[in-house]
C-alpha cells in the first residue's frame, strides 16, 4: 500500500503540488488527471523520489520508500537511442548492480536473461538487439516499462507515458501497463491529460488542479462530467 501524506512541493515560493493525501491499493490502477501544469508530474516525481517535497511523506507499507521500490516511466522514455533495447531495459537495474559494472558494460547472465524477460513480458520478443533509434515510438515506450519492471519496483509509475502516440497505440500501451500492473501485483498510478484513453483500464481516478487535489473517486462510480470538471476547477 503506497500512502501519500499532505505532500507539498514548492519552485521558487510558487506551491506546484498543495497537501496531497490519499492511499493507493496494490493490483490496482489510478490515473491521475489535470490540465497541463495542473502539478501531476511534480507529484509523480514526489512519489518517486526525484523530487524531496517541502512537506508531507511518501510511505510505502508503512516505511519510506527504498530508491528502487518505485520506478517512474517517463514521457519522453528517457531511453538512449544509440543503445540496444536489451541494454536500455538493463540499465533499469542500475540501483541493485555495482556501478563498476555499467562503466563497463559487464552484466552477468543472470542479469541478462531476467532482462530479456522483460522485453517479452511487454510483447518485445525478439527485440533485444535493436538500437532504440530504429523503433516505434509505442515499442519505445514498451521498452521504457521494461527497464521500470527490471528496477524490480512495489510501486510503478507513468508519466503522460502515450501523449505522443496515435490513439490505437495509445489504448495499446496503457492496456499492456494495465496488465502488468494487476498481474504483478503492484500499486499503479499513470498520469493523463486525455482521461477518455483510459476508460477501459482505471480502477480509480485522481485529479489535480493548481497543485490541488480535487477527485478522488473510483472508476466505475465516477461522473463523467465530474471527470471533465476537474479540467474546469481552479
Amino acid at each position: 500500500m503506497l500512502s501519500v501524506r499532505g505532500v507539498t512541493k514548492r519552485y521558487d515560493g510558487d506551491i506546484a503540488v498543495s497537501d496531497a493525501s490519499f492511499t493507493l491499493e496494490a493490483g490496482t490502477l489510478t490515473v491521475l488527471v489535470g490540465r497541463s501544469g495542473a502539478g501531476k508530474t511534480t507529484l509523480l516525481r514526489c512519489i518517486d523520489g526525484l523530487e524531496p517535497p517541502d512537506d508531507g511523506a511518501v510511505l510505502l507499507d508503512g516505511a519510506t520508500p527504498n530508491a528502487t521500490d518505485v520506478a517512474l516511466v517517463f514521457q519522453s522514455g528517457a531511453l538512449l537511442g544509440s543503445k540496444s533495447a536489451l541494454e536500455n531495459v538493463l540499465d533499469g537495474g542500475l540501483g541493485r548492480q555495482p556501478a563498476w559494472r555499467e562503466l563497463l558494460g559487464w552484466h552477468d547472465s543472470d542479469e541478462k536473461y531476467a532482462a530479456i524477460g522483460r522485453l517479452h513480458a511487454v510483447g518485445l520478443g525478439g527485440y533485444a538487439d535493436r538500437r532504440v533509434e530504429t523503433l516505434s515510438g509505442g515499442q519505445r515506450q514498451r521498452v521504457g516499462i521494461a527497464r521500470a519492471l527490471h528496477q524490480n519496483p512495489d510501486v510503478l509509475l507513468a508519466d503522460e507515458p502515450v501523449a505522443s502516440l496515435d490513439p490505437e497505440t495509445a489504448r495499446v500501451v496503457l492496456e499492456l501497463f494495465a496488465d502488468i500492473v494487476r498481474e504483478r501485483d503492484l500499486v499503479g498510478l499513470v498520469s493523463l491529460h486525455q482521461p477518455g484513453l483510459a476508460r477501459s483500464v482505471a480502477d480509480r481516478y485522481l485529479g489535480l488542479a493548481d497543485g490541488r487535489l480535487v477527485l478522488d473517486e473510483a472508476a466505475g462510480e465516477i461522473d463523467p462530467d465530474r471527470l471533465m470538471g476537474v479540467y474546469d476547477d481552479g
